[in-house]
């Protein structure tokens, strides 16, 4: 069973940086598309940044410029820099990959449980 594990919200002020990790546990083949998405309270899931297998980026327009997002494409684990953090940045970030469990599997979307990132002014 595979499962995307994330690390590295927390707590920091405005201004402030955080970089969060994910990877899938259990054996994979491939990754296609991954990425970062959040979530505030009250509102809809937004996308966040995602990085195809050959590096092309996508990023929302609220966090160009201050969000890059990295892959590993040996190790299959996608990271988001984050700084010049701001409150509005505040949100549940969730991992997302698209992934092919063995060769002749097609991919399958999977989520992570999610990290907290709180911003405070």
């Amino acid at each position: 069973q595979v499962q995307l594990v994330e690390s590295g919200g927390g707590l920091v002020q405005a201004g402030g940086s955080l970089r969060l990790s994910c990877a899938p546990s259990g054996s994979i083949f491939s990754t296609n598309v991954m990425g970062w998405y959040r979530q505030a309270p009250g509102k809809q899931r937004e996308l966040v940044a995602a990085i195809t297998r050959g590096g092309s980026m996508n990023y929302a327009d609220s966090v160009k410029g201050r969000f890059t997002i990295f892959r590993d494409n040996a190790k299959n684990t996608v990271d988001l820099q984050m700084n010049s953090l701001k409150p509005e940045d505040t949100a549940a970030y969730v991992c997302n990959a698209q992934i092919q469990t063995t060769r002749w599997d097609p991919y399958r979307n999977y989520w992570g449980q999610g990290t907290q990132v709180t911003v405070s002014s």
